[in-house]
């Protein structure tokens, strides 16, 4: 069982790609929303131009200026550790990145079928698809008033004048005429479209990555800050309910978990209860980690004092035990020396 939890559990990288801490790797992804979402000032201004835009073109463009606004108050809180902005930075990472896949996946379609009408229609008739039009008129594509691929020409003598001849020009169709209409199975195999299969596909495997860092990063921050409230604050899951999961730092009777703020940190919790707060081997070594990893990264030293008494400690040149305590004998001997003098 404990061999299948390991491999069934959501992954938790302790570092971002092996060179950088969690946070530094947080602060990098999140630069990168905020460079993505701005995007969207430059499709509305392109409304300024006269270009028509879909509906649902338009939705992702609002949207993305709505995020970039979240994304701006949220980011500030990546180094001061707040476990409610870094939780809620996770969870916005979640929902931002299902967004984008449903118009990613509402985009791509179109696309396909754009290219499928160009390989497979002749009759200019509207691009099928959300946003079809749009992305039709800024795909490059002609739209001629005969799709032909070449032209053959037929001389043949003119009765009507004799030193001239009659010139036929006649259109080969640049598709089969027998080609089926547009349709998403003959857009993917066109070959142009592999290329954009493969560029998806790479750009989601990374985007995943950042999901799994910037939630192990709020967890590593939650994980700490639970550490730090606890009531003896000797272990993780002290003050909680269950052997198997910390306390959770938004209960009401905690600072966090006044207000508003609390009770919505209370439901991100509850999102995925496990994930944030139950235990898992190594937690307490993996939180000792990156506590390093971070100071290293900030160029902070350990304290000295503790790195001294380590130090002597392992060569064996501390401080000598303490004496044994006297025996009840020996004091009474010791007292009664001071008493005859």
């Amino acid at each position: 069982m404990g061999f299948t939890n390991r491999f069934v559990r959501i992954p938790r990288p302790q570092t971002f790609l092996y060179l950088m801490s969690l946070r530094t790797g947080t602060e990098l992804i999140t630069l990168s929303l905020l460079l993505n979402k701005v995007s969207g000032f430059y499709g509305l201004l392109a409304l300024l131009t006269g270009l028509h835009l879909s509906p649902l073109q338009l939705s992702m463009y609002i949207y993305s200026i709505i995020a970039l606004v979240i994304t701006v108050l949220l980011a500030s809180h990546i180094r001061s550790q707040s476990p409610f902005h870094c939780l809620a930075l996770a969870c916005f990472y979640i929902l931002d990145s299902l967004i984008n896949a449903a118009y990613t996946a509402a985009f791509g379609i179109t696309w396909f079928l754009v290219i499928s009408q160009h390989h497979s229609d002749a009759s200019g008739n509207k691009a099928p698809g959300a946003g079809g039009s749009t992305i039709d008129d800024t795909s490059g594509f002609t739209n001629p008033q005969y799709n032909v691929s070449h032209v053959d020409v037929a001389v043949a003598p003119d009765q009507g004048v004799s030193p001239g001849d009659q010139a036929v020009a006649v259109g080969q169709p640049g598709f089969s005429t027998t080609a089926p209409g547009p349709s998403l199975g003959h857009g993917v195999l066109q070959p142009e479209s592999m290329s954009s299969i493969v560029t998806i596909c790479a750009l989601w495997t990374a985007r995943i990555y950042f999901v799994l860092v910037v939630m192990s990063y709020a967890r590593l921050v939650l994980r700490q800050h639970v550490a730090a409230i606890s009531r003896s604050n000797t272990a993780l899951h002290t003050g909680s309910k269950s052997s198997t999961m910390a306390e959770n730092p938004f209960e009401p009777h905690l600072p966090e978990g006044k207000g508003w703020k609390g009770r919505l940190g209370r439901l991100m919790i509850g999102l995925g209860k496990t994930y944030w707060l139950g235990s898992e081997e190594g937690d307490e070594e993996w939180m000792t980690n990156a506590q390093s990893f971070r100071r290293r990264e900030d160029g902070m030293s350990p304290v000295p004092g503790v790195v001294e008494r380590e130090r002597r400690r392992r060569s064996g040149t501390g401080p000598p035990p303490p004496m044994p305590p006297l025996q009840a004998g020996q004091y009474l001997r010791v007292q009664d020396a001071t008493d005859g003098r």
